[in-house]
């Protein structure tokens, strides 16, 4: 029986296309050529090693240079977000009906996801935010990381439903026996338990939610 709605955060809880995240990526790219002193022209390059070996450039930059995670995720997050997001109603009615414990469980910092669901209206129904601190620097997607929340939360994984943009972090969520909902309006193939358009569509696929 499902017990908690695990939803990661950047470009799940509000649309692609909003644009925060290339700004953050922008801001990524600054730090790297300002702080590390990296050559612009090196900068995409690395970034895309980093991802593909690390799951984030955090981790990435952390195990080269040795960073202050603390002071990159303020460099990188220090944008006005009112700027690309609004608030959601359709989402925050959905939140309202879903009879689940909704859960945060990002990549990301804590204050950088209060500020998002802050703009988006729905930081009210969230219980807890499982950010990058909480997993002790362990990111998506190392299972590692969600066996961490999974303690964090004393659940069962079967308890879980996880609800991401990305595939390759949905793949060990559901090797451990969450189910898996990605956010996404490409065609499915299969790897996860449901594809929804917009996390508003996550009851209904689900099955779950009053009225």
């Amino acid at each position: 029986m499902l017990r908690f709605a695990l939803f990661d955060l950047d470009n799940t809880l509000y649309p692609a296309t909003s644009g925060l995240w290339e700004a953050i990526a922008e801001r990524i790219n600054l730090f790297m050529v300002e702080r590390l002193g990296i050559d612009p022209t090196e900068v995409p390059a690395r970034r895309k090693n980093y991802l593909a070996q690390f799951g984030t450039t955090l981790k990435g930059l952390s195990t080269e240079y040795a960073i202050d995670a603390f002071d990159f995720l303020a460099f990188v997050h220090d944008l006005p977000l009112e700027r690309y997001l609004r608030r959601d109603l359709e989402l925050d009615l959905m939140l309202d009906r879903l009879p689940l414990t909704k859960i945060i469980f990002t990549n990301a910092d804590a204050p950088h996801a209060r500020r998002v669901l802050a703009c988006l209206g729905i930081e009210r129904h969230f219980e807890r935010i499982i950010d990058i601190h909480s997993l002790e620097f362990v990111n998506k997607p190392d299972e590692r990381a969600y066996r961490r929340t999974l303690a964090l939360l004393g659940a069962r994984a079967e308890e879980c439903v996880f609800v991401e943009d990305t595939l390759v972090n949905l793949l060990p969520a559901r090797a451990l026996g969450m189910r898996t909902v990605l956010v996404s309006d490409a065609v499915g193939d299969g790897e996860v338990d449901h594809r929804i358009v917009r996390p508003a569509d996550l009851a209904g696929a689900l099955g779950l939610g009053r009225g």
